[in-house]
């Protein structure tokens, strides 16, 4: 089981339920026990179905757990207080966010340091559907003006879109089942 091979539906369903959430446990960052949650609503007819109760799972879980997902993203660009999945890694280095010219640097940091102060976990932005660290730094001085309750619920849709992209990495969806 490689995390760089690409499965069918067909085959995520058949995992063992070690291998089903040792694959799919940081889908969302560092947040394992959603995959474990969503063992329970096999099979899956397709992959916007395992998204979907990937999602439900969110939803329906805890404030702290929550919580817990949005600490777990690492800073964009920032000294890792958490340490940074293979997935995050790509998704930073796509926009070279591991290689700021200094004055970008100093602004990224500027609002992480915003971001924690102000909401408890980092900003989170799906890189993906940003063209340019300008668009982040956009998302991110729109976004402090929101207040917590607001901003929690922009993360985590924030966090579904980062999900949404990686599970499209991971399964092939072209031959979905019909369950």
């Amino acid at each position: 089981m490689s995390a760089n091979k690409i499965y069918t539906i067909d085959e995520i369903n058949n995992l063992s339920d070690s291998e089903f959430t040792d694959l799919l446990g940081g889908v969302y960052e560092h947040s394992k026990w959603v995959a474990e949650r969503a063992l329970a609503k096999r099979p899956f007819a397709n992959r916007d179905q395992l998204e979907s109760a990937m999602k439900d799972c969110v939803l329906a879980a805890t404030d702290q757990e929550q919580l817990g997902i949005l600490c777990a993203h690492p800073e964009f660009a920032g000294v890792a207080s958490v340490e940074l999945t293979e997935s995050s890694t790509a998704e930073q280095t796509s926009l070279s966010l591991n290689a700021l010219p200094p004055e970008q640097h100093a602004t990224m940091q500027q609002f992480n340091k915003r971001f924690m102060a102000k909401f408890g976990f980092p900003g989170i932005v799906a890189v993906r559907l940003q063209k340019s660290v300008e668009g982040i730094f956009a998302e991110f001085e729109r976004r402090l003006d929101n207040n917590s309750e607001a901003e929690k619920i922009e993360a985590l849709n924030q966090v579904y879109s980062i999900v949404r992209f990686r599970l499209h990495d991971l399964i092939d969806d072209s031959e979905s089942t019909r369950v």
